[in-house]
């Protein structure tokens, strides 16, 4: 029996989500369907981060435990033949160690979320942007986050149904930039709370809109009130960049 970590892409549009749904296609069950269909084995499949329905990946990490001895590079191309055509792809399988767990073992989560900020519609674009047709202030947008960073208790960007234990997190990035008609929010902490990432981006849009000021997040996040939250961005503009182990979390994403 070996321990699996595998690297994968994904587009999030199909399914339910990362989780395992009893009448709703997901990540999970897609990876442990292939598995089962390559092995003859039934086993379950852990993610880093249960990305929720129509969220992205370019570099989710996942394992699993596969009694079928195989190569590295036949595992990824075998399993990417099983999960034809599900949108899923394994970019690298590498054995681990035996107590690994993609998990509890990260060290830091990165994730971008992409506005396309422009009048016309999108076309190519489309499931895997945030359209934003009023013009935003990027630069307002960044001065604001900058209140977030650091640990605090983010009771105010959390989702009702989180199951965290503890609504206090430490967050170690969040970057805005533009490209373009592109803005480009990029996250990065240990562990983020449900919805955490697209209900900040979506009061700082209301910055960018102009209509709160870059200081108001500041009052947000002190209110530690849900009711004080912008609107939560769309899942579809959030992609799961990246995933680190045994390192200290990096300002990179």
């Amino acid at each position: 029996m070996a321990r699996w970590k595998l690297t994968l892409e994904y587009d999030g549009g199909p399914f339910a989500g990362w989780q395992r749904q009893e009448n709703a296609p997901s990540i999970q069950a897609s990876l442990e369907d292939a598995i089962r269909k390559l092995s003859g084995e039934t086993v379950t499949v852990t993610g880093a981060g249960r990305t929720d329905a129509g969220v992205h990946a370019l570099g989710q990490v996942a394992h699993a435990d596969i009694a079928k001895p195989m190569a590295a590079d036949k595992m990824r191309d075998a399993l990417n033949a099983h999960l034809r055509p599900a949108p899923i792809a394994v970019l690298r399988a590498e054995e681990a160690a035996p107590e690994f767990h993609a998990r509890f073992d990260a060290t830091a989560r990165h994730y971008l979320y992409r506005i396309v900020n422009r009048r016309s519609p999108l076309t190519l674009e489309r499931g895997h942007a945030w359209q934003v047709q009023i013009a935003l202030a990027a630069e307002a947008m960044h001065e604001s986050a900058q209140h977030l960073i650091g640990n605090h208790d983010f009771t105010t960007f959390r989702a009702a149904e989180c199951q965290a234990k503890s609504p206090v997190k430490t967050l170690d990035r969040l970057d805005v930039s533009r490209r373009g008609e592109e803005i480009e929010i990029a996250a990065s902490a240990r562990s983020f709370l449900h919805h955490q990432v697209r209900s900040m981006v979506g009061s700082l849009k209301l910055v960018g809109e102009g209509k709160w000021r870059p200081r108001d997040m500041k009052r947000a996040l002190e209110a530690r009130d849900r009711t004080q939250c912008g609107p939560v961005a769309p899942a579809d503009g959030l992609y799961l960049v990246r995933v680190d182990y045994g390192l200290k979390p990096s300002s990179s994403a």
